[in-house]
């Protein structure tokens, strides 16, 4: 299932004060799902994670519906929900990262690779394809930097600079003071600045050219083409392969890996799916002993100024694939 990321309105919908009738509030509750996962997976930088988030919120919401007075607008009662589940899943647990904030790069020789569990990685989310998203709040470079700070802070940052809501009502959603969500904002902002991101950086859809670079990158990958290869990815990019914990840095090192302990990718097949975390993405199939393609990663890559400048291969493919509307297989 592909879920829908959107961009939100504020909570004071004035459409959106009239409390429903039993009779309806299944469908009511369901209108608010798709925004409330986006929510829940920049809070949690997990798509696993956020679905059962939004699943439990939407519970507790079906359960204490009685209690609701319809004083506040039905989707500001559902935030309040979806943060205090939030809040209660990162109770105590370690931080969700990339790679690259675990340690630095390293060489690239197979000894370096270490298998980490899946509660340790940022997972991607597939874009929507039917409506606008804020595509640069959902870039796993943002989503990982948020998971730098504490959860509430997490929380103000998130309401505030990515879903505009007013200090006043992230305040009475957090139970404090408008003074409190102003300092962790501050904090936030601080945090997310070292780590160069931010909620407003621009980042435009595809034009031509990088559709022709893709293309041409597909055509390499494919290829194996190490001269075309060579001439895509900027000297400086990066590439990570969770659940391993090796990132490498530099273009010199990415392709003595693919050339050396990642030779065995020579000849797989590369198909676009929907975008991730609002980057291209593909699925790779590695060719199979039995026949065909067998799926190997979700490669999501990163365009600047003509060049590709960071990949990222999601190698669990058995989660991943058909999350991303990807075959099992590919025939020869």
């Amino acid at each position: 299932m592909v879920m829908t990321l959107l961009k939100l309105a504020p909570v004071s919908d004035p459409s959106l004060t009239v409390r429903p009738t039993p009779g309806d509030l299944d469908r009511r509750l369901e209108e608010h799902r798709q925004e409330l996962t986006a929510y829940c997976y920049r809070m949690l930088g997990s798509a696993f994670e956020a679905e059962d988030a939004v699943q439990e919120t939407l519970i507790r919401a079906w359960n204490a519906f009685d209690r609701f007075e319809g004083r506040a607008a039905l989707r500001s009662w559902l935030y309040r929900i979806a943060t205090n589940v939030c809040l209660d899943l990162l109770n105590g647990r370690e931080r969700r990262a990339r790679p690259m904030d675990l340690g630095p790069a390293r060489e690239p020789v197979a000894e370096n690779l270490n298998t980490l569990p899946e509660v340790t990685w940022i997972t991607p989310i597939p874009d929507p394809e039917d409506v606008a998203v804020s595509r640069e709040t959902i870039k796993l470079a943002f989503v990982a930097a948020l998971q730098h700070l504490p959860p509430r802070q997490r929380a103000a940052l998130i309401l505030c600079e990515v879903l505009r809501w007013q200090a006043t009502e992230v305040a009475e959603l957090l139970d404090t003071s408008v003074a409190s969500v102003n300092s962790a904002l501050q904090r936030a902002r601080s945090t997310l600045a070292a780590s160069n991101v931010s909620a407003t950086d621009p980042s435009p859809p595809l034009d031509e050219a990088d559709r022709a670079l893709l293309a041409r990158y597909v055509t390499a990958f494919e290829q194996y083409d190490i001269e075309a290869l060579t001439s895509l990815i900027q000297e400086d990019a990066t590439q990570s392969m969770p659940p391993f914990d090796l990132w490498l840095s530099g273009r010199d090192d990415i392709l003595t890996w693919w050339f050396g302990p990642g030779i065995g990718c020579s000849g797989s097949r590369v198909i676009p799916t929907v975008a991730a975390n609002g980057s291209p993405a593909f699925g790779q199939y590695k060719p199979s002993p039995d026949g065909g393609y067998e799926p190997w990663a979700l490669q999501v890559v990163e365009l600047s100024a003509g060049r590709i400048v960071e990949f990222t291969f999601f190698l669990d493919t058995k989660t991943l694939f058909p999350r991303f509307g990807l075959p099992a297989r590919l025939d020869s």
